[in-house]
Formats: C-alpha cells, structure tokens, sequence
C-alpha cells in the first residue's frame, strides 16, 4: 500500500509536536501510523515519509504494542528496546463524540525521563492530534504567532487564567498583558529577547505558573511561532507530590527494564533437557493461568526467579510489571518503606508527601519476594493482611489502597522448621504454600548441563565478541562436578574461562582446581543413557585420545600412557580424524 500523504494541518501539527522532546506517534483504529514526531524518527532510526501511512508492524516489527486494532483501551504502559537504547511510555486511546479515532503512543529513553519531567510536566497524556494534547494536558499550552497573536491554547486555560479558549484565539499577547490576564507575558519577552525565557507568572485568577516560552524559527532565523508551557504552582507541595509519584513511576520502569535485560542476556527462557525440568517447566505453566500463590523451594543459584519470571511470561499478567525484591538485601525499616511506601503528612491533607512501594509499582502484575524466610515478623503480620485484603496501607497513610498482585515467593530454607522456632508465621506459611514447587539443584538433573554450558558458551561469546570453544575433556569434566552453586556457579565458571584463558580452545589445563579436584572423585566413566555397546566404546577412545594429545605431544608417549603399541596410536588418530 502507498503511504499515505500528510494533509497541510498534519504537517502543521508535527511542525509543533517536533519541538516536544518526547517520542509521539499517532496511529488511526486499524494501527496505521498517521502522525510521527521529531524525536520518533531519530530514536527509532526512521524517516518520515517511509512509516507516516504504514501499519505499526510493518513499521516497527521489533516493538509490540499492548493493544489490538479496533479496540477501545484505557491508558496502557509501555516499555520496549530499540538498538541499546532503553524506552518507557504510554499507550491511550483517542475519542470525539464517545468514538473512538485512533490511539496515541508516547515515549521516552528511559535515562532522560526524570529530566523530562521535571521541564515538561505538561504532557501527561498525549491523544491523536494536538487538540487532543492541549485539551487533556493538565497545565496550559499557549501557541502564538511571530506578532504575538494568539493561535492555539489548551482548555485548562479557563481553569488557570479565567477565559475560554475562544475568548484568547485572535487576541494579542500585548493586549492580554494589559488587560491583566497575566503578567508578565512570556510571548512578549520572547520576542523581545528572541530566545528561550523561562518566568514566574501571575494571572488575574490569582494563579502563578511557571512558564517556559520557546521560540520556534524560520531558516531564516525568524521566530513564527512562539510555544509556552504554562504549570500551576499556587500548590508548591501538589507539584512535589506529583514529582516524586514520577520519581517512582520511573523507578518502578527501570525495575522492568532490569527484569527485561536480564531476560534478554538468558534468551528470555529457560534452558533445559532433563526430565525433571520438563516436569517444573509443565507445572510452572500450568499454575501461570491462575492468580493462585506460588511459593518456590530450591537451594540457592538453582533458578528460581528465573522460574518466577518464567510463570509471570506465561500469566495474563505477562504484559504488566514483573517487580522482584530480595527480602533479605534490606534492613527492616527500610524493607517496610519498599514494600508499602510511605506519606508524610503536611500542613494540609493535599501537602502529603508519598512515596510508592513495590507493591503499587506492581499493581496488575506480579511481585516475586526471593528469601521470603528472611522477613521479619512484624512484616510477615502486614503481609498476610495484604493477602487476605488485597490492600495495602503506606507508611504513616490515613487510609488503605486497593491492589491487584500476584504473589510469589521462594526460599532455600525448610519453613517449617522456621515455625518451630518461632522466626515465621504459621497462618503465612499456609497463605504463601497453596502451589509449592522444588527447583531441583543441577547434581540432580545432569542431563541439563550441557545444554546450560553451550547456552552461556555463546551468550557470553556473543557478548564480548569472542569465539572460544571447550574441549570434551572439559565438557566431560564441567558434567561429572556437584555444583554446590548450582546454575549461578556454572554462569560464573563459564564466563571465568572465557575471560581468562588465552587462544579459543579451553582444555583442562584451564579448569580451576576445586573443579578438577572434585571431578576426580567420580568414576572416570560417565553413563548417561543406554546406547550400542561399539559406540560408547568409540566414544570413550575418541575422548581418551584427545585428552592424551592435548596432555603429550608424540604418539610414543600417548601409547606408553594408554597401554597400547604406537602403531595402534596412529591408526586410531587417523581413524577419528576421518569421522
């Protein structure tokens, strides 16, 4: 299909919206982009011309949107990758008349959104057109042309300066001034000094605003727009309020984007073959279709958050925030304040101060508490009462907040025996243990070993542009060792050989030695599966001869070591070295 042509208010439009710095992307009901900014085109490494008229998947096959064409949405979050860049926004729906015309997608890099908050608090939300910016934005956005004459103004105007819209379109800035509408007019002194002005203003209602006034020029060099920002702050303590909700918002975004690399450097699954796994695989899906408690038991470094992200992708939840909380990484009081949040009171209820917890951050989505067994007693009392409510209380709040959580936990310690000793609660022990499932360690599910060390052989490669490769010496020695440290410890020794060791063959002369120390307490032949007998016998010459030659350099001394004459040495290397 031919991309659509802007019409000449489109482009008029985008003329504005170039000048926001925030990613918007106007989209009609069947997802078909319409409009798109500035800021869009550089962070996405698009044009124009080439996505204004095409279908958002076609577009941007790479960004998923939490929406179908057609669809009548609330507001919806959004956090997505792009290259090395990071991007957290919103997604909503645009209406005229109670129908529904298109949506609005807007963005942020996730490194500047606090910075933009702080300048441009403005756009909270942005719908298809810049009508729909200037009426649903919270403050007044004030566009007029190179003489002062007012073009376009936000319907928070009457709320903020005491006129309608339709009674500033037209008027000149000058005479507004004069009339008392506001002082200073920020028009004026951007005209006057022809660059970015940033001002306190008073208007006749009695409101002060912050304005920022920024010129918009010709090619020239001739200002034919001027765009102000207007924000109320008669409420000093309502502007503080809402800048530490975005303070938190952003947090809470950059927890997702954590969850989400960490997913990504792992192939956002989980890496497996044995029997066991499988079984947990099945069941950790099977339990992700309900919002049921899910407690995971399994020594430490075996996986369990992975298995925790893993129920959550599979959940309806899945497009929501997945927040994770170490119980044990925080002191009590601080622990409280990032669970629950926090208000403090001021000299008026609307002067609160509040900071919001893990638990809001994850509202509609899932909270995974790793070390749950850690959790002091008092916490323990105000988590069971989240669970039997569904409602949270802040710290030194005034009355409680619904919530909506899926709640999994997970511990290495055996519970039970901390109820004995009077460490955890017993009525939370059966709350959180509906659907227990084991992770069991790696010494139980060999078979998952090697898949796991291929796995971060080229993770790891990938990641630091190499391309190193283990012997079967090795291999066949990173199977035979317990892993105490479980998956964690297998990571860490594969990226420890990788790091370290010169050339892009690692052989046993690499290994540590606690490794190779523990390796020589097994049996020297591994048996995995049942095979044909002149198989497993091949398989074992081939791996003795590779070791022999990786240890010794002439096949004289390779037969005196193996028991054999060197004739039989040669023919054997020769026969191998042909399959």
């Amino acid at each position: 299909m031919k991309a659509m042509l802007e019409t000449d208010a489109q482009k008029d439009h985008r003329s504005y919206l170039d000048f926001i710095p925030l990613g918007l992307i106007c989209l009609n009901t069947e997802l078909r982009i319409t409009i798109v900014n500035r800021y869009a085109m550089e962070n996405l490494h698009s044009k124009q011309e080439e996505v204004v008229g095409k279908l958002w998947h076609q577009s941007f096959p790479g960004i998923e949107l939490p929406l179908e064409p057609n669809t009548r949405i609330t507001v919806k979050t959004l956090s997505f990758s792009y290259g090395d860049e990071y991007f957290v926004g919103q997604v909503a729906p645009s209406e005229e008349d109670g129908r529904l015309t298109g949506y609005t997608v807007i963005f942020q890099n996730s490194n500047d959104l606090e910075e933009v908050t702080k300048e441009l608090n403005s756009y909270k939300q942005l719908n298809a057109d810049l009508k729909a910016i200037f009426d649903t934005s919270y403050d007044v956005i004030y566009v007029s042309d190179g003489e002062g004459n007012t073009v376009r103004v936000s319907s928070a105007c009457e709320t903020l300066w005491g006129y309608k819209e339709s009674e500033l379109i037209g008027k000149n800035v000058y005479q507004l001034e004069k009339e008392g509408v506001f002082n200073p007019s920020v028009t004026r002194m951007v005209l006057e000094k022809k660059h970015k002005i940033t001002s306190i203003q008073t208007t006749k209602t009695g409101r002060r605003l912050m304005v920022v006034g920024t010129p918009i020029k010709d090619e020239e060099g001739k200002i034919i727009r001027i765009v102000n920002a207007s924000r109320d702050i008669t409420e000093i303590s309502q502007l503080q309020m809402e800048l530490e909700m975005f303070k938190q918002l952003t947090e809470g975004y950059r927890q997702e984007l954590d969850v989400l690399r960490k997913q990504n450097e792992t192939d956002n699954k989980l890496v497996y073959r044995s029997e066991k796994t499988k079984r947990l695989v099945t069941l950790s899906e099977k339990v992700a279709g309900v919002d049921t408690p899910v407690l995971l038991l399994g020594e430490p470094g075996v996986g369990k958050e992975v298995v925790a992200g893993h129920i959550h992708k599979w959940s309806k939840r899945r497009k929501n925030p997945f927040i994770t909380l170490n119980c044990g990484g925080f002191p009590e009081s601080l622990l409280e304040y990032e669970l629950f949040g926090s208000e403090e009171a001021g000299t008026d209820d609307a002067s609160r101060v509040l900071k919001r917890g893990l638990f809001e951050m994850a509202n509609e989505g899932t909270l995974f508490l790793d070390e749950i067994a850690e959790l002091p007693m008092a916490l323990q009392a105000k988590l069971l009462r989240v669970m039997k409510d569904n409602e949270i209380m802040r710290v030194g709040g005034k009355k409680p907040i619904p919530i909506n959580v899926r709640l999994i936990a997970a511990t290495h310690h055996h519970l039970e025996d901390a109820i004995k000793a009077g460490k955890f609660r017993e009525d939370l022990y059966y709350r959180l243990n509906v659907v227990p499932i084991s992770v069991p360690p790696l010494r139980e599910r060999k078979e998952d070993i090697l898949p796991l060390i291929l796995h971060f052989k080229d993770l790891l490669n990938k990641k630091y542009g190499m391309d190193k490769q283990f012997s079967s010496s090795v291999v066949e020695k990173l199977q035979s060792y317990s892993w105490p440290g479980n998956v964690q410890e297998l990571q860490n020794v594969i990226e420890r050989l990788l790091v370290t060791t010169d050339g892009n063959l690692i052989n046993s002369s690499h290994l540590p030695d606690h490794l190779l120390q523990e390796s020589g307490k097994y049996n020297d032949v591994q048996v995995n599966r049942i095979i044909p007998l002149r198989e497993a016998v091949e398989a074992v010459e081939k791996g003795l001869l590779e070791m022999a030659q990786q240890k010794y350099s002439s096949t004289t001394k390779i037969a005196e070591i193996l028991g054999v004459n060197q004739s039989t040495i040669s023919r054997k290397i020769q026969q191998y070295k042909k399959k």
